[in-house]
């Protein structure tokens, strides 16, 4: 009789045996909706601690998304690259950033099913407005948009609807901001309403 390998389980279960055990533990407690059944633009707000990144990563391994997120080259360097890539992560060369929107929708149209991980008011302080890259994204590619949040009010994260965009900015932006709207993120005090720089003359930033 042959011998098996070493460890009975795929990376999927092990993910999931991880997250259930990361969610016992855990104070926050999971109130979600099922993912999409869909590739999907998900995104991550409001952004506002390092805390965020495990928190999506417990979202999406208990319910067996495929995450993707997009982070600069030197992220992906020496020894990290392996371990972000692992984890998601889709190296961004900044000189050429239409070639990630191209992998994007030729791995849509070949029916894989993941969400882009997008946190659109950008980095955890400093910013005023959300960054239109997510809408942008979306547009071009035909992705609907799901809303993952973190609420620290109520000590809940998960994902909330899965919207498509019509291209009528501000009448979008009005429904992503009405989801968010009690949504305070795990520091309050760093939220960004989502807002782009300009909505009634298109997209902003």
């Amino acid at each position: 009789m042959g011998i098996g390998p070493p460890w009975p389980y795929s990376e999927d279960v092990l993910r999931r045996l991880v997250s259930r055990a990361y969610w016992f533990v855990s104070p926050w407690k999971l109130t979600t909706q099922p993912a999409p059944d869909r590739p999907t633009i998900l995104i991550g707000a409001p952004h506002t601690s390092n805390w965020d990144f495990i928190l999506m990563l417990g979202i999406a391994w208990r319910l067996g998304i495929d995450v993707r997120w997009l982070g600069k080259n030197s992220l992906f360097t020496s020894w990290r690259g392996p371990i972000m890539r692992g984890l998601g992560g889709v190296p961004v060369d900044r000189e050429n950033p239409s070639r990630v929107v191209a992998d994007i929708v030729r791995q849509a149209h070949a029916g894989e099913v993941f969400g882009l991980v997008v946190t659109p008011d950008g980095t955890r302080s400093g910013h005023t407005h959300w960054k239109s890259g997510f809408y942008r994204i979306a547009r071009e590619t035909g992705m609907p948009v799901t809303l993952g949040y973190v609420d620290r009010t109520t000590m809940t994260t998960g994902l909330g609807p899965t919207i498509e965009l019509t291209g009528d900015v501000e009448a979008d932006m009005d429904r992503i901001r009405a989801f968010y709207a009690d949504k305070t993120g795990f520091h309050p005090d760093k939220r960004v309403e989502p807002r782009l720089r300009d909505e009634s003359s298109g997209l902003g930033e």
